[in-house]
């Protein structure tokens, strides 16, 4: 017998009324997503096209977060969004299921690779993203919220928006996995302790308007189509705050060799401020330090996220894939430890080989871990 059929299959199959046609499950990190058609008589009634395919999803179950949420409903904040996002997918709901459009074309990373230059015609759309959501107040958005009201600082106190993400990676991401983890960060030399340093340096921050975050603009959140028109995915993680907080996100993620980033932030400044005065205030010192978090941030994110990709009773020591599993991971960990090393004080950072030695050592010790991360 094969493994039971899950829950956002079965509604896929049930919403495209064809087995056959039913594309996935895709790569995603929060949603198990499938790729319908929908039933032409279905497409008809809403006045869609027919030819459109739409992304069918569930929650996948037990993931770690390592990031802030902040509403309730993406595909709430969608709908908000059409009409003011040009980049956002259609949304439609049938038999009381949200369907997001799914956009038929290649990610940033799948058409460009992980890093490197991206064309001036496609950083000009992402400027655009940018200054479409930097006029949107958070007052704006009636939707249900999901952070505490006490996490939540008055607009403009950009330093109140850092501090409570520090506190969130001290707690949620460190304190709250020490259990499972806490030797591992120890044997690596990575202590919440080092998060003190950004707290203190956060109490600079020049006051900037509040506005709409994406929060997640990476590669693969980015789509062309074939008309190379950009589009943006998963907004899972869109909060609200700091301008220049997006930005730096942005920049820590996209893989940008160094004078394109440079040419992007000022860009960026220059779009912004025109769109929301008092946006871009004092950016060119902040953004040193929203890169320094992320970089502190990525840190405490990966140790765990490397732990869990390389976890069984013994890797390395069984098939060379699994050597190379190993050793790959170790590499990648070694690099995000050297760029957090400076914003976190890190007196030393291990070899790559003794940090593939921490991480078999960590897996033989947590046999039954079974958390995934995210």
């Amino acid at each position: 017998m094969g493994e039971p059929m899950s829950a956002a299959r079965r509604r896929a199959i049930t919403l495209s009324r064809d087995e056959n046609r039913v594309e996935g499950p895709i790569e995603g990190h929060h949603h198990e997503t499938y790729v319908i058609p929908l039933p032409p008589e279905v497409a008809e009634a809403l006045g869609v096209d027919g030819t459109v395919r739409w992304k069918c999803r569930e929650p996948k179950p037990g993931l770690l977060w390592f990031d802030r949420r902040c509403f309730a409903s993406e595909e709430r904040l969608i709908g908000e969004l059409r009409g003011r996002v040009g980049s956002v997918p259609e949304l439609v709901e049938v038999e009381g299921v949200p369907l997001q459009r799914f956009v038929e074309g290649a990610t940033l990373g799948t058409r460009y690779g992980r890093e490197g230059w991206l064309p001036r015609e496609v950083v000009g759309q992402l400027l655009r993203l940018f200054t479409e959501l930097v006029v949107i107040r958070p007052a704006d958005l009636d939707l249900e919220r999901t952070c505490d009201p006490a996490d939540r600082p008055r607009d403009g106190d950009t330093a109140g928006f850092l501090r409570g993400l520090i506190r969130f990676v001290g707690t949620r991401v460190y304190q709250d996995n020490e259990p499972e983890y806490g030797d591992l960060f120890e044997v690596l030399g990575v202590t919440d302790v080092s998060l003190r340093r950004l707290l203190d340096r956060a109490e600079g921050l020049r006051e900037r308007p509040f506005c709409l975050l994406h929060g997640d603009l990476h590669r693969e959140n980015l789509v062309l189509d074939a008309r190379r028109t950009l589009w943006t995915i998963d907004w899972e993680l869109a909060i609200a705050g700091d301008p220049l907080y997006d930005l730096a996100t942005h920049l820590h993620l996209a893989g940008y060799p160094d004078r394109q980033a440079v040419a992007v932030a000022r860009e960026w400044a220059h779009r912004v401020e025109r769109a929301r005065p008092g946006a871009s205030l004092g950016w060119r010192r902040d953004l040193r330090l929203l890169l320094a978090f992320k970089e502190a941030q990525s840190v405490f994110t990966d140790v765990i996220r490397s732990a869990l990709t390389v976890h069984g009773p013994a890797p390395g020591t069984g098939s060379g894939a699994e050597r190379t599993r190993l050793e790959e991971t170790a590499g990648r960990l070694h690099r995000v430890l050297l760029r957090g090393a400076g914003p976190l004080g890190l007196g030393s950072v291990p070899e790559p080989w003794q940090i593939a030695d921490a991480l078999q050592a960590w897996c033989k010790r947590h046999p039954r871990l079974t958390s995934s991360a995210t």
